[in-house]
């Protein structure tokens, strides 16, 4: 095939993907926001905001990877027009992210006291505990969302979650801008202050997005007949076959990520504000390539369900150009701008922390460098795992995660970080390996299946017209 048979998927492709990438760097700016905010406070508190976090993005990782369980199978349900089908991946997915939410919270409500045991600096601890209290309890509002949005995706209606975090994160930052620095009538209360307005905010999400698929009229039929007694045993474990793969999938790389934090933290204050800095603008640039990520599930699902596997190759290969075409802008972003990105999250005109700044801007400015490297490894691997998802193949993806993360990348950080000069731009090498190696083996899979289900199903493809998802 001609580069023209891709290509000419790129304007659905977007027009699919934008809500989708809009709607996910609404999470991820609720975090920037929160660290630009605390940032201005001094390293210490931006160090304990990252630390706290790093316990809720492990468990965050885990919901989110679960739930994206339901976007394959709604996603092959609108592709066999089946509104049964579709109610039933509805139904028992809202259920199952409701009870993971809350178990989610428990776990790590329960597993504060290990932070004291993790060698990071006492007076983040101190500050680090109170505000993971908040932030973990907001895991159950932001999990059941996944579950509505997850469905919705899988509808081909992707722009319903982007107005609820556009939403969310309006009320995000008016809330930390009140609590955070005590603005008219509201207490000073610091970084606590930004957790407030990060669980308000996941509330107002999830309310939106209730609302606004209640009462739309495509999603009615979808609504109708919940009731626990109709809650499926086969139809849980199906979802938890495909969901518990993808989690463990997407908690190997965060995992790894969240690892790396906490080496920062082992190496002082000044190295790990100086890794959230730069894990946030990375984290950034990947819900680009995440969003194309759930654009292929969603097309691939379709095609699954169409049973067309000529197509269906075709539109992930072409989601995945149009990954590598971002990754390769934002790495040049990176490049050009490694120095001034930094900046934007530390107040230098603080005399009292201007050395301390300095060298958290100094280090950040590295780790760019590093995560411009690998931001296409990254967006090749997301993009492939999201097409493999809407195969709903997912257990040999998990293995290849495994491995790739922490028996490549994890050992690699560690042993650059910890016993070279190299620091936390080691550390950052070995996500750099893990990502490439992910990367690599995920390429290969897809490629291998793809091409054995094309020559097992002799379908013939329907033209472009035929059908409009």
């Amino acid at each position: 095939m001609n580069l023209e048979t891709y290509t000419k998927e790129f304007s659905y492709n977007l027009r699919l993907a934008y809500p989708i990438i809009l709607g996910m760097l609404g999470h991820t700016i609720v975090g920037i926001v929160d660290n630009i905010m605390v940032g201005k406070l001094g390293p210490t508190e931006l160090a304990a905001v990252s630390l706290g976090n790093s316990f809720v993005f492990i468990a965050m990782s885990l919901g989110i990877g679960f739930s994206t369980a339901i976007t394959p199978l709604a996603a092959q349900a609108d592709g066999r027009r089946s509104v049964a089908e579709g109610r039933s991946a509805f139904h028992h997915g809202l259920y199952l992210c409701t009870i993971l939410g809350v178990v989610l919270f428990t776990v790590i409500f329960l597993s504060k006291p290990i932070i004291s045991f993790m060698g990071q600096p006492e007076n983040v601890v101190d500050l680090a505990k109170p505000y993971l209290d908040i932030v973990a309890f907001s895991l159950i509002p932001l999990i059941i969302f996944q579950g509505y949005k997850q469905f919705a995706d899988g509808m081909s209606e992707t722009k319903i979650s982007m107005w609820a975090t556009i939403l969310g994160n309006v009320v995000n930052v008016f809330l930390n801008y009140l609590f955070i620095y005590g603005i008219w009538i509201f207490p000073e209360l610091g970084i606590v202050g930004a957790a407030i307005g990060t669980i308000v905010s996941r509330f107002v999400m999830l309310g939106y997005m209730h609302f606004q698929m209640k009462n739309m009229v495509k999603f009615h039929p979808f609504f109708e007949g919940f009731s626990i007694k109709k809650i499926k045993k086969e139809v849980n474990l199906k979802i938890i076959n495909l969901g518990a793969p993808s989690a463990m999938q997407m908690f190997f790389e965060v995992g790894l990520f969240t690892a790396a934090v906490w080496l920062s933290g082992r190496l002082g204050i000044t190295n790990q504000a100086a890794n959230q800095i730069a894990l946030s603008l990375a984290s950034f640039t990947f819900m680009f390539a995440m969003g194309l990520s759930v654009a292929a599930t969603i097309r691939v699902g379709n095609q699954k369900g169409l049973g067309d596997y000529k197509q269906l190759r075709v539109v992930a290969i072409s989601i995945f150009l149009v990954a590598i075409l971002l990754e390769t802008l934002f790495a040049l972003i990176f490049i050009l701008f490694h120095k001034q990105l930094p900046a934007l999250f530390i107040d230098m005109d603080n005399v009292n922390d201007l050395a301390a700044n300095t060298e958290v801007v100094a280090i950040a400015a590295q780790l760019l460098i590093v995560a411009a490297v690998f931001q296409i490894s990254d967006g090749i691997q997301v993009v492939f795992l999201g097409a493999l998802r809407g195969l709903q193949d997912v257990k040999l993806p998990m293995y290849i995660t495994f491995i790739a993360y922490w028996v490549v990348g994890f050992p690699t950080s560690v042993y650059l970080g910890i016993y070279t000069t190299l620091g936390a731009a080691g550390i950052w090498i070995g996500l750099l390996a893990g990502l490439t190696t992910a990367a690599i083996f995920l390429y290969i899979r897809f490629n291998k299946l793809t091409k054995r289900l094309i020559i097992e199903n002799s379908a013939p493809q329907p033209r472009a017209d035929e059908f409009v998802i």
